[in-house]
């Protein structure tokens, strides 16, 4: 199945400031979730965002919040974004195909991704914008959530995906905004 943008949706799992410094390659983690993001806002992907007590590990990177509606962040306290209920009733939640960056791979992401296919979303990961503390825990959960449903994918997979030909009217601008 190919990624359809008029079907998609962007999570960014727990992105957060106390949480960041200790992720295997947090920088380029980050890096790769605000480039997912910014090509979603480019062509009208909604994009979610939760924290998970926040008000302990912090608020999601400064620089990615400062790009995201209010509306879009839903706050959590357990480790699925799913179980407590909000994040399935957030703007544009409804979508059928869930594109998922963020943080841990092994832990909040791969529980949320679990209970997003048991809800009959279809999701898709971003390798290079998924992380965690230890490497080894990363390609676990990447395996696991791929056993169980996901796709696991490049960022420029999404990208060319959502434009879908040449003849896009948004394609010269993200191929000069993003693709380098």
């Amino acid at each position: 199945m190919r990624i359809n943008v008029v079907e998609s949706v962007v999570l960014v799992v727990d992105l957060q400031q106390r949480l960041l410094p200790v992720i295997n390659g947090g920088d380029a983690v980050l890096a790769e979730a605000m480039w997912i993001v910014d090509v979603a806002q480019a062509i009208h992907v909604p994009v979610l965002a939760t924290e998970h007590c926040p008000r302990n590990i912090g608020l999601t990177d400064p620089v990615l919040r400062s790009r995201l509606p209010a509306d879009c962040i839903v706050e959590k306290t357990h480790f699925s974004a799913v179980t407590e209920g909000t994040l399935l009733q957030a703007p544009g939640a409804d979508r059928r195909q869930w594109i998922v960056v963020g943080t841990e791979a092994h832990v909040c992401v791969l529980q949320t991704v679990l209970d997003l296919l048991s809800a009959g979303r279809k999701v898709f990961i971003v390798d290079e914008a998924v992380g965690s503390r230890r490497p080894r825990d990363k390609e676990l959960a990447l395996h696991r959530m791929q056993q169980n449903g996901a796709e696991i994918v490049s960022r420029e997979m999404v990208a060319f995906e959502w434009l879908e030909c040449a003849e896009n009217p948004a394609f010269r601008d993200v191929l000069r905004r993003f693709i380098r």
